[in-house]
Formats: structure tokens, sequence, C-alpha cells
């Protein structure tokens, strides 16, 4: 009798330390297997490149976990995600799509969310951008106006075999350094285009082209202001002429050159020519050899002549032969300074 008491009592010993283990390390016991549960505080984002959802994992037993590695499967360049142990923060992106936020802890079976960014329609402004492409962050404002004054003016010191084939009137230069400041500045990206000295500042973080809701097209050429079915329906595009560029992509600030910011477009309007509209692509100090304020522009093709991108002081175009290529408010072909709608901000 002792000895059967014994190894019963040895063997509710052994069953319960089997409990205790199973519980601890999620090993398979009766009543099932331990799982990682993933919870997040918003399963649907606006794809503004600013909303945020926080994501938790936890043990369905309550086990404490140890390491948890978290992954996004599906997200590309949909959204940014930061890791804390159980915990994980996400940034959407400014394309629509769904992603999966997928958390992994020893001894569990991986566990996954679903989260779906919507396309946020909203254009506070009213003038045909929508805010998902607007910089709110003033680091990616500066890098934006760096970025595309720095291409800009680069064109200007390269060999002519080694110039963007696609460069060939003012507004061509205009959207070539609008496009490569929204991109990735990375190696490869710099080896394309044959760059070896580049400015010692960052990409824009929020987004980098071609990876928006909008795709390759860049640049709206309608009035009007966004609604949803703008994503889709043509009134993007990829190219954009000079008046189209001021119209509906960016806005006037003022007519006076003090005005003026790195990045920032001066418009002219010369009745008479068979393209009416120019303009001129303001740097500020010059990233290659600094001085005062300069202008670069591209003549654009004339008498069977291709054209020739210039760079000019603005206080020596202040001073030009011809009246009406002056920036002066007495001049009635200025139209003014104008900024990126991507850069306006509430007056």
């Amino acid at each position: 009798m002792r000895r059967y008491l014994a190894r019963r009592w040895w063997s509710v010993l052994l069953i319960c330390l089997i409990a205790g283990l199973a519980i601890a390390f999620g090993i398979p016991t009766r009543t099932g297997r331990a799982t990682l549960i993933v919870t997040v505080d918003h399963d649907t984002l606006p794809a503004d490149g600013y909303a945020q959802a926080r994501a938790h994992v936890r043990a369905s037993n309550g086990t404490e976990l140890g390491s948890v590695t978290w992954r996004l499967e599906n997200g590309g360049s949909l959204a940014k995600f930061e890791p804390y142990a159980s915990d994980a923060r996400l940034r959407a992106g400014v394309t629509p799509g769904d992603i999966a936020l997928v958390a992994v802890a020893p001894r569990f079976n991986a566990a996954r969310i679903e989260i779906k960014l919507a396309l946020d329609p909203v254009d506070q402004f009213g003038d045909g951008t929508p805010d998902f492409l607007r910089l709110r962050d003033a680091d990616d404002q500066i890098a934006f106006r760096r970025w595309f004054a720095f291409l800009a003016e680069s064109t200007y010191f390269e060999k002519e075999q080694d110039r963007p084939a696609e460069v060939n009137d003012c507004a061509a230069l205009i959207r070539f350094a609008y496009r490569e400041a929204l991109r990735r500045h990375d190696g490869p990206w710099a080896n394309h285009w044959r760059l070896t000295s580049l400015p010692n500042v960052a990409s824009v973080q929020k987004y980098d082209y071609p990876h928006t809701a909008l795709g390759a097209g860049l640049f709206r050429t309608r009035p009007g202001a966004f609604t949803p079915e703008d994503a889709v329906n043509g009134a993007f595009a990829e190219f954009a002429d000079a008046e189209t560029l001021r119209r509906y992509n960016t806005h006037l600030v003022s007519r006076d050159l003090s005005a003026a910011r790195p990045g920032d477009l001066l418009f002219f309007r010369q009745a008479g020519h068979r393209m009416p509209f120019h303009t001129m692509s303001y740097l500020g100090h010059s990233y290659f050899d600094g001085g005062a304020a300069w202008l670069i522009y591209h003549t654009g093709p004339s008498d069977g002549h291709a054209g020739e991108i210039r760079r000019v002081m603005l206080g020596d175009l202040l001073q030009h032969p011809q009246a009406c290529w002056r920036p002066s408010s007495q001049n009635p072909a200025f139209l003014g300074v104008y900024r990126w709608n991507i850069l306006r901000e509430a007056d």
C-alpha cells in the first residue's frame, strides 16, 4: 500500500511538473498549445505618410515572452515599422494596400494581423494636390529644396553627353529636378546619373518616387480639387509644360524676389512667343561655388538650335538688357515667385 501511494504521489508530482513546463514554455498539453495573439489599436490607416498604429503581442496563457521578432509582409514601400520587444509601431506610407504585421517568438507559432492602408483624399487647400504628397515635416522640406536646387544646377556642370536626354527646355529641367529630388538617393541612383559629388543631406523621408498612390504621375494636368478618382483618371501625368506647372502644381508666393527660397520658381509670360510661358529655378547660394543668389534655366529650342542651360546671378538678371526678362514687379511679363504645392503651408 505504501509503495502504491508513493508511486501515485510521484505520478501526481510528475504531472504537475509537466503542466508547469507546458505553461512556462508553451509545450503542447491535453488542453492545447499556447499561442501568440497580436492586437493593434488601428487596423485601418489613411495612407497619408504620417498615420500610425501600435501593435502588441502576448501569449494566450499569459506566459512572459522571450525575444520577439517582428516583420512586415506585403509591406515593401507601403509602410515602415519599428519593433520594441513585445510592441511594434507602424507608420503608413502614401500608397494604399493591405499589409500584415507578423510576430515570432521562440516555442510559438508565428502570429499575424492585417492592416489596411486606405487612400487619403484630403486636399486641404483645394489646389488639386492631395495632402499625402505634401511635405509637412521641416526636414523633408529642407531636403526637397536642397536636392531640387542641386539637381537643377548640376546639369549645368555636366558634359553635354552626360546630361539627362530629357532636359530640352525650361519645363523639362524643372520636371527632372523635381522628380529626382523625391527619389531615394543611394549609390545606384547616383551612378545612374553619373553624379560624383552629392550634397550632405538626407533624402525626403515621407515617401520616395514613384512609390505613391499616383505612381509615376507626378504633375497635375487639370483644374479642380483632388478627388479619389484623380488617382486613376489621368489627372496626373509624368509630363507637364511650363504653363501647366504654374497653374496646377505651384502657387504664387509674391512678385517680390525677397520672398524666394531655394527650389522656388520664377515664371514669365512673353506675349507673342510661340511658347509664351517660361520658368527659371531659384537656387540661392550655389552648391558648387557659393556666392550670391543664383538662377538656372534652359532657354529651350529656338531658330533650329537646341538651346542651352544658363546659370546667372540674380543681380545680373535684374540688369538684363531686355527689360522683359527682368524679375521685377515693374515688369508685366514677370508673373512672380511660385512655390511647389507640396511645400504649401497655411497663410
